[in-house]
């Protein structure tokens, strides 16, 4: 795959989204079969193939982005800006990085910083809001670091492994960005 530097940061760039693309529907389903990277995307009980999810990847709506390390050009993940209302100036984010070995780095923040540039200077967006489970310590910390604050809760919204987590909703505004 060739990657295009459509917004580009200190460490990763993001490049149009090509579901086309064998090695991003094979890495997809690779990451969507990670039970610890499922735990925290609600997709822990589903089964993805190949199939499955160059289907998915065909299907899906918005601004959306490879996440790729500049050195190397290596895809470590996914974000987007989706449900758009241009109306109301509003959207919600999605992110995930696949290897475990790039979690943790700050890639996720530098990403969430470059799309929310994007949504906000370039899509004139106003709000932008995420959604995550309440025992993903590690995503509410990189989301508040990106300057997304809580918004509001759903209380026991999330089943797994015999227990119930709330799913907490984030949100940050464009005078709030920074």
């Amino acid at each position: 795959m060739r990657y295009f530097r459509k917004i580009v940061g200190e460490r990763l760039y993001l490049s149009p989204f090509n579901a086309d693309d064998t090695e991003i529907y094979t890495k997809w389903a690779e990451w969507m079969n990670d039970k610890t990277l499922n735990d925290h995307y609600g997709g822990h009980h589903n089964l993805v193939s190949l199939a499955s999810a160059k289907k998915t990847l065909e299907e899906l709506k918005g601004y959306r982005f490879a996440m790729v390390l500049l050195e190397g050009d290596i895809l470590i993940g996914h974000i987007s800006l989706h449900d758009i209302d241009h109306l109301n100036r509003n959207a919600f984010l999605g992110i995930f990085i696949g290897e475990a070995t790039h979690r943790g780095k700050g890639y996720g923040t530098e990403a969430i910083r470059l799309v929310l540039g994007y949504g906000f200077k370039t899509l004139n967006l106003n709000n932008i809001m995420l959604s995550v489970h309440a025992d993903n310590n590690a995503a509410i910390a990189c989301y508040k670091k990106a300057g997304f604050r809580e918004a509001g809760r759903r209380r026991e919204w999330v089943f797994k492994d015999g227990k119930y987590f709330d799913k907490i909703y984030m949100d940050i505004l464009a005078r709030e960005f920074g």
